[in-house]
């Protein structure tokens, strides 16, 4: 490795770091604390961030607090007043229904002088698994796994589990009332929709069972009668755009897509880099948004448009993968390989791809990160790069090369961080 491919190197970790650190809880949650009231306090959540957020409230509350949130296996951290359980991410389990229901009866029989503040985190949908007493656990285990490997997207997922669960869709917060709630929120979706970010429990919702109908027959999600006929009957409605239960329910945005990349741009201004940001919403097949990143960077090395080298160019969202291989997926990764495959050839161009919970896909890897010399060292090792994207199985990729990024567990999580730094040719 050259000494400027580990400057390259160095450089992109700096800028994953920098991303996280401005959305991590401890950070963003106190800013953003209700007034004590009258009556109970009582803090509840969900989210692979959620229990980093109730210690972050816990810590700045002055006064009595109970409550309950539930975070992913790994990311528990300790707190004396808020119960604390873990559950499974993606797909959900035993864990998270009970912790699921145990909120519902933790908001069940308030009035109006108490209040409850709601912390929720991408990864919240999976963690709160609440079907409706006609549906079993196993048959949403599978309905959720089907959607995760047919390449929809997060806003399609997440309008399926609203009308398939007790509590999201703004159920959660319909159960509060008459309480005040407040809800906190990290976003991990493209656009900032509330909606969509760990599907809504305590958010109006304004799709419909036919809208989640229409999704599983678009993927060809197969589903049993019963489930099907509720769903034609509207039996599953979410809570919708005025409700009067949500009439005194708020809710503030404290981290998202978009400050994370504005921190990592202004870490690279820091250091004299100039800095693109493409958008925090970009979406569609990995592999496909890797294509498109490609000709920018090569427009970027051949003509200095839109923006001259020494540059790096910043990125949001969500992509997806259609699984159709052995490997076990990851967006992050599957679009890097592919960015790498497009851009052999090209000199002194790096790039780095990474989810911000620090797990993409099915494995407890963030992502990776590519130089102008990762095809080489592949070609080196027998590894035939088309063949591991062929396979989904970009992860055991870059194991063999040695270009992982493991953070384990960040206690946030804004989405997808990808950039590429695109340097100046050596005279």
């Amino acid at each position: 490795m050259t000494s400027s491919t580990t400057a390259h190197t160095q450089l992109l970790h700096s800028l994953f770091e920098a991303a996280l650190d401005v959305a991590q809880p401890n950070r963003c949650v106190p800013r953003h604390m209700p007034s004590p009231v009258a009556g109970r306090t009582i803090v509840i959540g969900a989210g692979k961030a959620s229990a980093a957020m109730a210690q972050s409230f816990e810590q700045n509350w002055k006064g009595e607090l109970s409550g309950l949130v539930v975070t992913r296996y790994g990311y528990a951290v300790p707190c004396e007043q808020i119960n604390i359980v873990e559950a499974a991410h993606p797909i959900p389990d035993e864990n998270g229904l009970n912790a699921a229901q145990a909120m519902l009866d933790l908001v069940s029989n308030l009035t109006d002088q108490d209040q409850v503040v709601v912390l929720i985190s991408g990864g919240g949908s999976a963690l709160l698994p609440l079907p409706y007493e006609d549906m079993t656990l196993k048959e949403k285990q599978d309905v959720n796994n089907a959607l995760l490997r047919c390449g929809a997207n997060i806003v399609e997922i997440n309008t399926v589990r609203r009308h398939l669960s007790k509590i999201k869709g703004g159920r959660l917060a319909a159960a509060c009332y008459p309480a005040k709630v407040t809800t906190l929120l990290i976003s991990d979706v493209p656009g900032d929709d509330l909606s969509a970010i760990a599907s809504g429990p305590t958010i109006a919702d304004s799709t419909t069972c036919l809208d989640a109908l229409a999704i599983l027959d678009k993927y060809q999600i197969a589903i049993n009668d019963r489930i099907r006929e509720q769903l034609l009957k509207g039996t599953y409605e979410s809570v919708k755009p005025n409700d009067e239960r949500l009439a005194l329910a708020t809710t503030k945005l404290i981290a998202t897509p978009q400050m994370a990349l504005e921190a990592a741009a202004k870490r690279a201004q820091e250091l004299g880099i100039n800095s693109l940001i493409l958008g925090d919403s970009i979406e569609g097949e990995a592999k496909e948004v890797a294509k498109v990143m490609a000709g920018i960077a090569r427009q970027v090395r051949t003509f200095g448009q839109p923006i001259k080298p020494p540059c790096l160019l910043l990125s949001g969202g969500e992509t997806t993968v259609t699984l159709s291989g052995n490997g076990v997926g990851g967006r992050n990764v599957e679009f890097l390989l592919a960015l790498a495959i497009q851009l052999q050839g090209q000199s002194c161009i790096s790039a780095i791809a990474c989810d911000t919970d620090g797990v993409d896909g099915a494995a407890d890897i963030a992502g990776a990160i590519i130089t102008e010399h990762s095809l080489n060292d592949a070609d080196k090792k027998g590894l035939d790069a088309n063949a591991f994207l062929m396979n989904n199985d970009a992860h055991t990729f870059f194991e063999k090369i040695g270009q992982s990024v493991v953070t384990g567990p960040t206690m946030t999580n804004v989405n997808d961080f990808r950039a590429i730094f695109i340097d100046t040719l050596p005279t």
